[in-house]
């Protein structure tokens, strides 16, 4: 797909350049991405798996466009306000991946009612019973997909407790529709090497699998069995069993990604451009305007070996500087100094100059910000805005 200007809103109108760009700002590298989105489609063909892009990372039609196999989908999302935006766009093939709230599922029969095949995931018999009187007040059959628990990160029925996962099938059989089985191997992200992920991945695999198995010999359907996340997803080794993988934060990556060693920090699609607006010089600071209200409040690198403080520091295009971290950001002031416990310099930068910051955390950083300034690999011209949004 060709890149196509965009009017954003209000004051954020499409310019021609990074530098004349009034900062801060998000700024998205179309190059970078499209090598990440190669890079994981490539591997799922590969393994005879489809991708269900999750799209909560980018919040943004024209990067799910970009992503999902056809405009119809199918995609994933993590709030309802997601589900809407995109299905006003023309998708109509969601999952939302988030338990849920008795009370939202009349604005999920509205979507249905428009002709948008959303499904709701769940793993208690509370929900499964709301899902069922829901189906029965709208006249309609709402299909949800069971959670299962496969590292104890967070939610889910663990495939062990036989009982209450067939309680909850049977309901969803009987009074609204089961669509199969879904897991998130949230401990991915916890890192360990390739073989560590490998054995996430495949304790991932067999969680669904085993789940899917008892609810097939129970009589019960399970059409769709779901896995995913980022770190998984690029190193599982057998995905039999399996129909489809879902992944979101891979189309941008973070700092957070490379510090697992999913990616390379040359594979960071996102950054934060920046102005510099002052020195203190004896402390070795340089001060932006890129603070912690455009970079977000993220630490994720804090716990892993390499701390990126508030982000790490790259010229103007893109190009990251040796050590160079954000270490600390106030609201609006960013403090740019020397990674401790190196040897590295600060970079001579004026007053005026302008740096791009890369994210520890690509959804909590692009969730500052209303639109992506679209630039090519190492050029300063901004080729489009693209709309984002926020909200439930």
């Amino acid at each position: 797909m060709s890149l196509a200007t965009i009017e954003a809103p209000s004051r954020l109108t499409t310019v021609t350049s990074l530098e004349a760009l009034e900062t801060p700002c998000l700024v998205l590298d179309v190059d970078r991405m499209d090598r990440n989105f190669t890079r994981l489609r490539s591997r799922l063909d590969g393994m005879g798996v489809s991708l269900r892009p999750h799209l909560k990372t980018t919040k943004s039609i024209e990067v799910a466009r970009r992503i999902m196999n056809t405009p119809e989908g199918p995609a994933t999302v993590s709030t309802l306000k997601e589900a809407e935006q995109f299905a006003a766009a023309g998708v109509r093939d969601m999952i939302y991946a988030v338990g849920i709230a008795p009370a939202k599922l009349a604005r999920v029969a509205e979507l249905r009612a428009e002709g948008v095949d959303l499904v709701v995931i769940l793993d208690t018999v509370e929900q499964a019973t709301a899902v069922a009187e829901a189906s029965r007040d709208a006249g309609m059959r709402i299909p949800a997909m069971i959670e299962i628990d496969c590292d104890g990160h967070r939610s889910g029925v663990m495939p062990a407790n036989r009982a209450q996962l067939l309680e909850i099938g049977q309901l969803l059989t009987a009074g609204a529709d089961l669509r199969g089985v879904l897991t998130h191997a949230g401990d991915s992200y916890k890192g360990g090497g390739v073989e560590a992920q490998q054995r996430y991945a495949e304790a991932e695999r067999l969680a669904v699998v085993e789940a899917a198995r008892i609810l097939r010999e129970a009589g019960l359907p399970c059409p769709l069995v779901s896995v995913g996340s980022t770190p998984t997803a690029h190193h599982a080794k057998d995905l039999a069993g399996v129909t489809e993988v879902r992944a979101g934060v891979f189309i941008f990556f973070d700092l957070v990604m490379a510090g697992i060693g999913i990616c390379e920090v040359d594979d960071v699609a996102l950054s934060v451009l920046a102005t510099v607006i002052g020195h203190q010089r004896e402390k070795g600071w340089i001060i932006t305007d890129g603070g912690w209200m455009s970079l977000s409040r993220d630490r994720g690198t804090g716990k892993q070996a390499v701390d990126q403080g508030y982000g790490l520091v790259c010229d103007i295009d893109g190009t990251a500087y040796r050590d160079i971290i954000v270490t600390d950001a106030n609201q609006e002031h960013g403090i740019i100094a020397v990674r401790p416990g190196t040897d590295a310099r600060l970079p001579d930068l004026a007053v005026g100059d302008r740096v791009r910051i890369l994210p520890n955390h690509a959804c909590a950083t692009a969730a500052q910000h209303a639109v992506y300034h679209v630039v090519r690999r190492r050029s300063h011209v901004v080729e489009a805005c693209w709309p984002r949004f926020g909200g439930w």
